[in-house]
């Protein structure tokens, strides 16, 4: 039977620890962060996902969607009109007023950089601007305030103008991705957003290296590799339901964990995907209840999900005005539009745990431009990583074939 496996990683997370900018002495509000908050960025995130999956074919995914909206709402605090009309319905912004979305992701960036001491998570954002541009200081400030963005001016015409923004990206993503941004620089470019997540978390429960072994993948277009299958036989929160099975797997002291879900009875993981929105997610989630002695298999894999423009996509969930010269971005100064939203995102799991990082940049240019309970994944799987006590998804991603 044609089969494929599909990871699916869902991952939004979040820390304030700009170098220099002191946040990660503050406290958090938890009661900011409201959750038609996360239901929006969740829902944005299956959008995305879904629009992504749908031009992959049998390809591997993998993003990070906080990693996109939080780019694009530093972008959102200076459209107006019906920019920002198309910028909030493609976020999941209508019924949110800017102050409950601006606490909700201060707080939450707060809060995820200070989850649990046995997880590394940092999320960094950085604004690069073109020598000499008058940006309205209001938009500056609020980033700043909301998203501790480090901001910068630099002469994008200098020879190593991209490298020192690509040298901060390397630095924010503990050198897991190192360029994004190509030299020489457009002269039409006026300022780029870079939003970089890095996250390495062991689990609570870890794999045995002695007890992974060889074992078959079946893909969507019926081949067979050959892979290295983790197995362990534990305790976990675990489903099976009509059309899937999930299983959860936790980090650290259990803050954030990966949920793995798993097609049955002939569904296919792009049914999962294509069917899958903020309420069905949570009802995943609550289907899942403590069971004894699953035998879990996994496999050991890397995804390197190179530089992607998601203009295509976000066009295609409302946002195509910011990509043209209607756009209206004057809250950051006269005449721009957005020129691409540009993102890469890796993952590595194995039997320590799981390691991964995403960067986006929004680059803006002037205007004219019943048996014993198993979890077997040798076929289609879906898996998402979540901070558990706020609910926010973190990482999303697809792994089709070997």
């Amino acid at each position: 039977m044609k089969k494929k496996i599909c990871l699916f990683l869902s991952v939004i997370f979040a820390a304030a620890s700009m170098s220099g900018c002191g946040k990660s002495a503050e406290h958090y509000d938890a009661g900011k962060i409201s959750s038609a908050f996360v239901d929006s960025n969740n829902g944005f995130a299956f959008d995305v996902f879904r629009e992504l999956n749908s031009g992959a074919g049998e390809g591997n995914i993998f993003i990070s969607p906080l990693s996109i909206s939080t780019a694009l709402s530093m972008v959102y605090e200076g459209a107006g009109g019906e920019t920002r009309e198309a910028m909030a319905r493609a976020l999941n912004y209508e019924e949110i007023e800017p102050a409950v979305l601006n606490d909700g992701y201060k707080n939450l960036l707060l809060h995820l950089n200070s989850q649990d001491s046995k997880v590394k998570l940092g999320i960094k954002n950085s604004i690069w601007i073109r020598q000499g541009e008058a940006i309205k200081e209001d938009f500056i400030n609020t980033n700043e305030d909301v998203f501790d963005a480090y901001i910068s001016e630099i002469d994008f015409s200098q020879s190593d103008a991209a490298d020192r923004i690509n040298k901060w990206i390397s630095e924010a993503t503990e050198g897991k991705i190192e360029k994004m941004v190509a030299s020489p620089i457009d002269p039409m470019v006026v300022m780029y957003l870079i939003n970089a997540i890095y996250f390495k978390g062991e689990w609570t429960t870890r794999f045995e290296e002695k007890n992974t072994f060889e074992a078959k993948f079946n893909s969507a277009d019926g081949s067979q590799g050959d892979i290295m299958m983790m197995s362990m036989q534990s305790d976990m929160k675990y489903a099976l339901e009509e059309g899937y099975r999930a299983i959860k797997l936790p980090y650290g002291s259990k803050n954030i964990a990966m949920y793995c879900i798993l097609p049955e009875g002939g569904a296919t993981v792009d049914e999962i995907i294509g069917n899958m929105d903020s309420k069905k997610w949570d009802e995943i989630k609550g289907r899942t209840a403590m069971t004894e002695a699953v035998n879990i298999q996994i496999p050991r894999f890397k995804i390197d999900y190179g530089i992607k423009e998601l203009n295509e996509s976000l066009t295609a969930i409302g946002m195509g005005i910011c990509f043209t010269e209607e756009a209206d971005l004057t809250g950051i100064r006269d005449n721009i539009l957005i020129s691409s939203v540009l993102h890469k995102a890796v993952i590595e799991v194995n039997e320590k745990g799981t390691e991964a990082a995403a960067v986006t940049v929004v680059e803006i240019k002037e205007t004219a431009y019943s048996e014993q309970p198993e979890f077997i994944a040798d076929r289609p799987f879906v898996f998402i990583i979540e901070d558990s006590e706020t609910g926010s998804i973190l990482f999303m991603g697809k792994y089709s074939k070997v």
